[in-house]
């Protein structure tokens, strides 16, 4: 049977101001809902990435919107931020919101999404290279499926508390071989204390994978060093039973990266709203996300290096700045990296 598809407006497309956008989209026989929040840049002159944030089971677009409000970032970086909401598993034992449901099924939430980007790309300027996902719970493990299954018009993610199927449920599922199609940049913000079953550090076999697993997968596929750097964060909150330790996989295909933010002791959370409060997830989503597109590292190929080179004692001294100006450290010694103010690593020379 074909499908449908129309899309209902429930305000007006263009707006000199910020706006919260309530849509119906009619797609494979269902009416579904999604959240659009245009910021208050958008004038219609200049394309505009996108940041699609997904709910966890059972939740729904308005959860998400409270949990991981992206409006405030938006404003100031000037993306379009987008909440879709699940459908009803009616085969689950509890029919609820989801995003992977049940078996037997013929339901595919990707074609929902990558309609969203179509519609969307019709009704304003839109930056297709600069597509991004993230999730929290089942939208994190929704999120590593649109970097599978999407690949083509995702350029980077992040699953917050959530795994990665096995390829023996993939098999199950009828979803084929994860197939990424370009190096994707990719990060997770797992807890070590996690006992959901699907976001277990430790994974849930033969089910869901391990953290481990994970970066390894992502790793390979981009072809970054095997082995991370690693930087033990700021205790900033010491009350909360948890710290953090970010884990950097760098150097890959496009400079692209797999990045590990671990929260040790942490649970199923969502850092910066509750429980791990060193970081705040929103935040560092959008900082890792906004680097990349399709073709992966903005700018990799016009990295700017200036070299001083100073006569002390016949060592070279190397000032180093990134693809967005900024000075980044000096340093004598012979191996050098580019250091982000955020922690993290794109890049490293030997000097000659």
């Amino acid at each position: 049977m074909k499908k449908i598809l129309f899309t209902i407006l429930l305000a007006p497309i263009f707006c000199l101001s910020q706006q919260t956008i309530n849509k119906t989209m009619f797609f494979d026989g269902l009416n579904r809902q999604y959240i659009v929040y245009v910021p208050q840049s958008y004038d219609g002159t200049t394309n505009m990435p996108i940041l699609f944030s997904f709910h966890g089971g059972a939740g729904y677009a308005q959860d998400m919107l409270q949990l991981n409000d992206m409006r405030p970032i938006a404003d100031t970086a000037g993306f379009i931020a987008v909440y879709p909401q699940g459908a009803i598993d009616s085969e689950a034992d509890i029919p609820t919101t989801s995003w992977i449901h049940k078996m037997p099924t013929t339901h595919n939430d990707v074609n929902f999404i990558s309609a969203i980007i179509d519609t969307l790309s019709a009704e304003y300027l839109i930056n297709e290279k600069r597509v991004y996902a993230c999730g929290y719970s089942e939208g994190g493990i929704f999120s590593y499926e649109l970097g599978c299954r999407l690949n083509n018009r995702i350029a980077a993610f992040v699953s917050v508390s959530g795994s990665m199927i096995t390829e023996s449920l993939r098999a199950d599922y009828g979803f084929g071989l994860c197939t990424p199609s370009h190096p994707t940049a990719v990060m997770l913000i797992p807890g070590t204390n996690d006992f959901s079953f699907h976001s277990m550090y430790d994974g849930f076999q033969p089910y869901y994978m391990s953290v481990n697993e994970i970066t390894t997968y992502w790793s390979t596929y981009n072809a970054t060093d095997t082995n991370p750097i690693i930087d033990n964060l700021n205790n900033i909150s010491q009350n909360d039973g948890s710290t953090v330790q970010r884990k950097s996989w760098v150097n890959g295909q496009n400079c692209v990266m797999v990045e590990e933010l671990k929260i040790n002791g942490g649970g199923h959370d969502w850092p910066g709203s509750f429980g791990n409060m060193d970081i705040d997830a929103t935040q560092e989503i959008w900082n890792f996300v906004s680097k990349f597109d399709t073709d992966g590292l903005i700018n990799c190929n016009s990295v700017s290096v200036d070299q001083e080179i100073l006569s002390d004692n016949k060592k070279k001294i190397l000032k180093i700045t990134d693809i967005f100006g900024r000075t980044i450290q000096e340093q004598t010694n012979q191996l050098l990296f580019y250091i982000y103010d955020d922690g993290t690593v794109e890049k490293k020379i030997k000097l000659k």
